[in-house]
């Protein structure tokens, strides 16, 4: 008996290890692909660049994706989670004070987890691509429209406490059009920094909900 439950175990182990080396060689080969559409762009990453990138062999790329159209679908739906579970985490961390919440959104933005230079080059290669892909429009849209939705919404609560005179919907356009265009010039290179960029976000809620924010942080309420 404990022979056969040496060898159970045995055999367990050998199939988490393989189960775990396969979602770690996806993993380097979806890393390799963000590196590559940043040095690269969209066009001229190939699966040679990506295998050599990840110090792997091609067949292991095929073995995995079986081609660069599956890779990128695979990466950009990595991404598009990484992005979402991210802003979702820092809501959930605010806790239910609404300053302390937009707070936490504008700062998710500019995380050093997801705001750096590659994988904001990734998303630009994706965005020059998603016009005539609905596959990537279809993967990142649900998404799009749920974190319109929180934005919506938290402007809608923002108003009501502070007595604001906005309207929501294009309040929240508003913030989402600012965020966007921080990350854009950060992607175009043009000397603005993280930092800058947060800087200026910050800047525009103070503005536009001074009953709850000042550029130092939410206000007690």
């Amino acid at each position: 008996m404990r022979a056969d439950g040496a060898e159970q175990g045995s055999g367990d182990g050998g199939k988490r290890g393989r189960k775990a080396s396969k979602e770690t060689r996806r993993q380097q080969l979806i890393e390799a692909t963000i590196d590559s559409l940043a040095r690269r762009g969209y066009s001229d990453t190939t699966l040679a660049d990506v295998a050599d990138g990840a110090g792997l062999s091609r067949g292991i790329v095929n073995f995995h994706f079986e081609s660069k159209d599956n890779l990128l679908v695979a990466t950009l739906q990595y991404m598009s989670e990484e992005y979402a579970d991210h802003w979702n985490a820092a809501l959930d961390k605010a806790g239910p004070s609404l300053a302390s919440r937009l707070w936490a959104l504008i700062h998710a933005d500019f995380d050093r987890k997801i705001c750096t230079k590659r994988k904001l080059a990734a998303w630009c290669a994706f965005w020059g691509e998603a016009k005539s892909r609905p596959t990537y429009q279809a993967l990142c849209g649900a998404r799009d429209v749920k974190y319109q939705e929180t934005v919506i919404s938290l402007c809608a609560d923002l108003k009501a406490e502070g007595g604001y005179g906005y309207e929501p919907e294009p309040m929240a356009l508003s913030l989402c059009a600012m965020l966007e265009g921080l990350w854009l010039r950060l992607m175009m290179g043009d000397g603005t920094t993280r930092e800058k960029a947060l800087e200026a976000a910050i800047a525009f809620v103070a503005i536009a909900f001074p009953q709850h924010l000042t550029i130092q942080g939410p206000k007690p309420r």
